[in-house]
């Protein structure tokens, strides 16, 4: 992969690290202070428990999402960004400008949701 290229991606990688990281911390304390409400009646406490529930799914997927991202940074200091990390092969273009943390080929990534290759560490 040509280093502009490479420097774009890394810069869009940054950009999306820094977002996560905010709004991870953010979702952490607003789950923080929701647990300080303290609700008097049950409909206020079923309120209160949907949201802590709600936050905590929503600051998972983002922590998964920022692991992702991290990953992807790492493979560029390695100098393996852009190659499928099962294998082996160039990833295409067009999916690391939608997906620029992806580590899978369209192929592997296929068999990967088929159950038909295993998932590699991150």
């Amino acid at each position: 992969m040509e280093k502009k290229k490479l420097e774009q991606f890394k810069k869009r990688l940054e950009s999306r690290q820094q977002e996560l990281r905010r709004n991870v911390s953010r979702t952490e304390q607003d789950g923080r202070s929701a647990d300080e409400d303290s609700a008097q009646d049950i409909a206020d406490r079923a309120a209160s428990s949907y949201n802590k529930e709600f936050l905590f799914h929503q600051s998972n997927n983002e922590r998964q999402l920022l692991q992702m991202v991290e990953s992807a940074l790492d493979r560029i200091r390695k100098g393996v960004f852009g190659e499928c990390i099962s294998c082996g092969k160039e990833i295409n273009s067009k999916r690391l400008e939608a997906v620029p943390w992806t580590r899978h080929c369209i192929e592997c990534q296929e068999k990967l949701e088929q159950g038909l290759l295993e998932e590699a560490p991150r």
